[in-house]
């Protein structure tokens, strides 16, 4: 069912606080950089990271904008 990997580009139904300069609008571009029970995603934008439980990122992904 999980069609994400390491490395792939997702979008999260919440865009993340910073901002991109050339558009002014929210980030919501996060890279997969670690997988197991957790999943550690980082910002594109900004390069924050956050971790979740595999069910809460599940629940809380839009959809992958590249593999």
């Amino acid at each position: 069912m999980q069609d994400y990997e390491l490395g792939s580009i997702v979008e999260m139904k919440k865009p993340h606080a910073c901002t991109i300069k050339a558009t002014g609008k929210k980030a919501n571009a996060w890279e997969i950089v670690r997988l197991g029970a957790d999943i550690r995603i980082k910002c594109t934008n900004c390069n924050h990271e956050v971790m979740m439980g595999r069910f809460d990122f599940n629940k809380k992904l839009k959809k992958i904008l590249q593999k």
